[in-house]
């Protein structure tokens, strides 16, 4: 691989369209201009009535471009206001924690929220050290925060500001109730509505003081989230071994949230750890283009993470590398908000987020002695069938969620489900003794575990996901988009099992046809199929007129080509 030249003497005659260049350095015309982002994150107003510049929430918070008029000035007062108002009227009396990414409209928008948490008296913490928040921080400082003896404050909330990994020219903002992990649908949907109602009406409603005086207010605290969470590694990651074993560590934050926490924790627990690229930059003008030429810090796809995966070529050169040999024994990313992990390994490459999945599960739930032991395998059902053979050969009960890892919250809290995993990286688990440790995906604590799994087993985790496939098989992984109007969408998430009348699928017997997912029942949105070596599931986008068919085989690929045809007339045949 190749990255393309972008020194300002280059002889470059043609450049090639961003998508023909994903894998490559983005190169001028690829970055956004910050000034215009943020003049227009400040002037541009959102139209009410236009569903495409309202608020609304996907399974991560509201999302969007202060480009396009949807994240705005206006969205941020009018969410903060409602945020305020839900809490209060679910009883919610502590602080709420507030932290940021490094996307810049972060910024701006965490001082929008102040203006309108001081404008109505809410005690707010935010980071002592002005720095940025991984979501985990947040969710595992919220629950240190409810565990700790009563101060008479009540139970603490937070807000994350942060669009995870997508583009620099977006914003997001999520709220985390007092359980620390994302809000559920209830609560969206009230936020959500509570704030297109304050939009409609002119913001009349808010409370909100100048930041110069919101800065001021008695109200205002600071939390010391990164203190907390490196503190309490050693109840949820074995450090020592790590340690004694000398574990090679390249950890590169993608220019996120997790710049400051990753040299902080090799410093402190001692470990051989390399922070590979400490630079924050708003237009990520380091990064490598995704498969759409976009810049997107998604620590689980190939593009974005080529210059890492290039840097653990034994062929490559580096500081602390010999020749032949890479220079790290484990090579990690984490997405902006540092919810995700990406797992680079000498010998494999980029591991697949659903073989990683499948190789912390079978570790995790072998070397953990103090967890529960009937816990249950959670995982979301377009998650790799893997895992259900892996929790089977352990012995373990088998938990299916539907998409969201808001899903995981309960189990995670009461010990029931120790683990929880996305086929998107995103997973957490508990502490040694089985007690919550966050209830959000936590990308660095996924990343440190490979460096456990290197040290304890001594094999990197792709060689220990190659023996899983030696004993449960080795399954075919895709996802594919499908053309579909908005009303297709609507019955697609309608969909019954009986509306799906064929008994085989790539000519094995259906074993199962779910709309509601196994492990709680709860309506998945859209329709499942298995049979005994392979499934598909399909889903509506929520933001793009597509529906999604993930679908897996243990035959081969060209039994999976089948199974995505089949499912696709299938789905067709119904929303037709």
């Amino acid at each position: 691989m190749s990255f393309e030249n972008t020194s300002p003497d280059a002889a470059v005659t043609q450049v090639k369209p961003a998508a023909e260049r994903a894998g490559t350095r983005a190169l001028a015309q690829d970055l956004v201009d910050v000034p215009a982002l943020l003049a227009a994150y400040a002037e541009l107003h959102p139209d009410p009535a236009d569903s495409a510049q309202q608020v609304a929430f996907g399974t991560s918070g509201h999302r969007g471009s202060s480009l396009k008029a949807s994240f705005n000035e206006d969205h941020i007062a009018a969410i903060t206001q409602a945020i305020i108002e839900y809490r209060a009227a679910q009883g919610v009396t502590g602080p709420l924690l507030m932290g940021k990414d490094t996307h810049a409209l972060s910024g701006p928008a965490q001082d929008t929220a102040l203006e309108v948490l001081m404008g109505n008296g809410v005690r707010t913490l935010i980071d002592s050290r002005e720095g940025y928040t991984p979501t985990p921080a947040l969710s595992h400082a919220i629950l240190a925060f409810n565990a700790e003896p009563s101060s008479g404050e009540g139970e603490a909330d937070g807000i994350v500001i942060t669009p995870s990994h997508n583009p620099p020219t977006d914003g997001g903002i999520k709220y985390n109730p007092p359980h620390g992990g994302p809000a559920d649908t209830d609560a969206t949907n009230w936020i959500a509505d509570r704030a297109n109602a304050l939009l409609a009406g002119g913001l009349a409603d808010v409370q909100r003081l100048p930041l110069a005086e919101a800065r001021q207010h008695d109200a205002l605290g600071t939390y010391d989230f990164l203190d907390r969470y490196v503190t309490d590694l050693p109840t949820v990651i074995d450090l020592d071994a790590i340690r004694q074993a000398r574990v090679r560590i390249g950890a590169d934050p993608l220019g996120g949230a997790s710049v400051g926490y990753w040299g902080e924790i090799g410093a402190r627990h001692g470990l051989d750890l390399t922070v590979v690229n400490p630079e924050v930059d708003p237009q990520w003008g380091f990064m490598t283009l995704d498969w759409d030429g976009k810049i997107r810090m998604d620590c689980s796809s190939p593009n974005a993470m080529a210059s890492l995966i290039e840097r653990m070529r034994a062929e490559g050169t580096g500081e602390n590398q010999s020749a032949g040999a890479a220079p790290f024994d484990i090579a990690t990313g984490n997405d902006a908000d540092a919810d995700r992990h990406g797992i680079v390994t000498p010998d494999g490459g980029l591991m697949n987020p659903n073989h990683f999945l499948s190789v912390a599960i079978d570790y995790l739930y072998r070397h953990r002695r103090g967890w529960p032991a009937g816990a249950g395998v959670g995982k979301t059902l377009v998650s790799s069938s893997m895992i259900d053979r892996v929790a089977a050969g352990l012995g373990r009960p088998l938990v299916e969620v539907p998409v969201g890892f808001k899903w995981f919250v309960p189990g995670l809290l009461d010990g029931t489900g120790v683990f929880g995993g996305e086929e998107s990286a995103g997973a957490s688990f508990v502490r040694f003794d089985g007690s919550a440790w966050s209830t959000d995906k936590d990308g660095l604590l996924l990343c440190l575990l490979a460096a456990e799994i290197r040290a304890v087993t001594g094999k990197t985790p792709s060689e220990y996901y190659a023996e899983l496939v030696e004993q449960y098989g080795d399954p075919v992984y895709a996802r594919i988009d499908a053309p579909a109007t908005a009303e297709q969408k609507a019955k697609l998430k309608r969909m019954s099992p009986s509306d799906v009348t064929a008994d085989t699928l790539a000519g094995e017997p259906i074993t199962a046809k779910m709309t509601e997912a196994p492990g709680n029942g709860a309506a998945i949105g859209g329709l499942k199929v298995t049979t005994e070596n392979a499934w598909f599931a399909a889903r509506p986008s929520g933001t793009e007129d597509v529906y999604k068919i993930y679908a897996e085989s243990f035959v081969s690929a060209e039994h999976l080509a089948q199974v995505q045809a089949e499912a696709k007339a299938i789905v067709d045949a119904v929303i037709a």
